[in-house]
C-alpha cells in the first residue's frame, strides 16, 4: 500500500484551475481499483492519496501523470507501508509482514 501526499508548489488558484482534470484523473483510478481514498490536506497546502499496489515504480508513473503534477502545481511524497493491521472493513487490504 502507498501514501501519495501531494504538496502544491503554485498558488492554490492554479490548482483550483486544474481541478477538473485532476478529479478525472482521480476517479480513472478509483475504477481501477487502485485509489482507495483520498482528500484535501488541513490547512489546505495539497492533498493525500491511498493507493493499493506492489509495484513502486507503477504508482510512480501514477502520480507523475496527475494534471497537476504533469503542469507543475505539486510536487508528490510517495512512501510505501504494509498494512499489517485494518479496520474490518478494509481487511481486503491487509497484508502480511515481510521477514
Amino acid at each position: 500500500m502507498f501514501v501519495l501526499e501531494l504538496t502544491y508548489t503554485a498558488p492554490v488558484e492554479r490548482a483550483d484551475a486544474l481541478m477538473d482534470a485532476h478529479l478525472a484523473w482521480l476517479n480513472a483510478w478509483y475504477e481501477e481499483g487502485v485509489f482507495i481514498a483520498s482528500g484535501r490536506k488541513n490547512p489546505r497546502d495539497g492533498g493525500v492519496v491511498l493507493a493499493v499496489g506492489d509495484d513502486r515504480a507503477r504508482i510512480e508513473e501514477i502520480a507523475a501523470a496527475d494534471p497537476f503534477a504533469v503542469e507543475g502545481v505539486c510536487s508528490y511524497r510517495i512512501t510505501e507501508f504494509i498494512a499489517t493491521k485494518t479496520a474490518q472493513g478494509l481487511g481486503a487490504y491487509r497484508q502480511q509482514p515481510l521477514s
